[in-house]
């Protein structure tokens, strides 16, 4: 539970802007965690959450407002004087160097005058694991442990810095269901020590389940801070976007034609054997728990790795796809679950992005007609509601549901006929999402064959019209009743 309210907060902002050339990315901002509370921030994706938690992890400095620590005010000018001043950030992005032992990053830049033998350093590293009730060698090397694992690392990290506040920017995002609970009991325990955690999320219903407060930044400011049991989802949603939404799942159904994505026996890496087939104007989802062999079944599809064996069929043809651009050719494009490595290339423009696969449609003996393609970007800057300071923005400083609708733009461009989605929604606001979802029922509408992989359970049975369950790299069952199917289901298929 919180602590009294006469105990000084853990982390107070007061009255902090942050600008940027071209952007104000925080106007003024308020908010205050307290010792032994799990506080949210929440807010659409450019609302300054992320400006806000480099402001008080030193990654930027303010040009106005204070920052108070345990009621102390404090200056932090970089990552070092956070850690010192008892803030530790924990980033989607983990701060870990792969190459070394759990035990050497944990100690990592945090050496005594008198350095540790091993040997005290391997006893502290087990003593920091069994207080957050994991099993970790100390002794085995950051690449070879699971997310979780590794996200444990920087947890015990801030343990062994005495951290007062650890934030966490999208801590979920890429665990699974099971590990995600994991987590949170660990984090109830840290409250229940008296630490604050501070957590930035999209899932709304961890906000719900787990949160003691929450916050609500929009357009750069922060709105408020509410008991989350006072608020609805329907209450926070409104507060973020800053209108009420019709529904949050608004899925249209479309005309079915053909079909226009036939696999059969298909096989390689994790995917044992895949035979599926999707129809034009359909949205076939693809659920199971994280390792089932989701996203190695769509890069077998779309050319990425090689196949050990089966067919791929166009609207009845068979084709060979040897890599990722004859699947371009053929009309199959694949939006990455990895925006930033796998589809954009975040230092060249917005419109550098749209075009990369699309130049043949604006050239002419070796020459780019400019005019043209700056033309067709801002048509779909338009049409797609892409925010987007201008063309020669780049794409790094975009939001991640315009980095996706920038992605979704390309392809479109392409006029691809199958469009596989990887985690469309990741990392990206409620708003955003609902403007995703109406992205994929129009995309359907025009006839194009839609593949859509999802860990939200309620988003892929709130968008498909049919769905596929993996595990273990083999297709275990199949869902044609998705109105009346149940979370429950599709789970008991995906742990067969």
């Amino acid at each position: 539970m919180p602590a009294l309210p006469d105990s000084p907060p853990v982390l107070r902002v007061a009255g902090v802007a942050k600008a940027f050339p071209g952007v104000q990315a925080i106007r003024t901002a308020d908010l205050a965690v307290l010792p032994g509370e799990i506080h949210a921030l929440v807010g659409e994706n450019g609302a300054g959450k992320s400006t806000l938690i480099k402001v008080v992890t030193g990654a930027h400095r303010p040009d106005r407002g204070a920052v108070e620590i345990a009621g102390r005010p404090v200056r932090i000018r970089d990552p070092r004087d956070a850690l010192a001043a008892g803030v530790a950030a924990i980033y989607q992005e983990f701060n870990l160097v792969p190459a070394l032992t759990a035990r050497e990053n944990l100690f990592l830049g945090r050496e005594p005058r008198r350095r540790l033998d091993a040997g005290t350093e391997r006893r502290r590293a087990r003593e920091l694991f069994e207080r957050l009730g994991v099993a970790i060698d100390p002794d085995a090397l950051v690449r070879d442990l699971p997310v979780a694992h590794q996200q444990l690392v920087e947890i015990a990290r801030a343990l062994l810095a005495e951290a007062r506040l650890l934030i966490m920017d999208e801590p979920t995002a890429a665990l699974t269901p099971r590990e995600v609970e994991t987590l949170f009991g660990i984090l109830n325990d840290l409250r229940a020590h008296g630490i604050g955690i501070l957590f930035i999320s999209h899932r709304l219903n961890e906000v719900f389940r787990h949160a003691d407060r929450v916050s609500v930044m929009r357009d750069g400011v922060t709105l408020g801070t509410w008991p989350v049991g006072e608020l609805t989802r329907e209450a926070l949603i409104e507060r973020m976007v800053g209108r009420p939404l019709d529904q949050e799942f608004p899925k249209q159904r479309a005309p079915l034609g053909a079909e226009r994505l036939t696999v059969r026996n298909l096989r390689g890496g994790r995917v044992r054997e895949a035979t599926f087939a999707v129809r034009a104007g359909e949205v076939l989802g693809i659920a199971g728990l994280v390792g089932a062999g989701r996203t190695d079944l769509v890069r077998l599809v779309f050319g990425a790795d090689r196949p050990e064996g089966g067919e791929i069929l166009l609207d009845g043809a068979p084709v060979t796809i040897r890599s990722p651009r004859d699947a371009i050719r053929r009309g199959i494009c694949l939006l990455t679950e990895d925006r930033a490595q796998q589809g954009l290339v975040l230092g060249l423009s917005a419109r550098e992005n749209f075009a990369l696969p699309n130049l043949g449609h604006w050239s002419r003996a070796s020459w780019i007609a400019e005019r043209r393609e700056r033309t067709a970007f801002l048509r779909y800057v338009e049409s797609l509601n892409i925010r987007v300071a201008g063309p020669e923005q780049a794409a790094r400083h975009l939001s991640g549901g315009n980095q996706q609708k920038l992605l979704v733009a390309r392809w479109l461009e392409s006029d691809s006929r199958v469009v596989i989605f990887d985690e469309p929604t990741r990392g990206i606001d409620v708003g955003a999402k609902v403007e995703m979802y109406l992205l994929i029922n129009d995309l359907a509408a025009r006839g194009k064959a839609i593949v859509m992989i999802s860990s939200e359970m309620p988003e892929i049975l709130g968008m498909s019209d049919r769905i596929l369950v993996l595990h273990d790299g083999r297709i275990t069952g199949e869902v044609t009743d998705v109105a009346t199917a149940t979370q429950e289901r599709v789970l008991e298929l995906a742990v067969r």
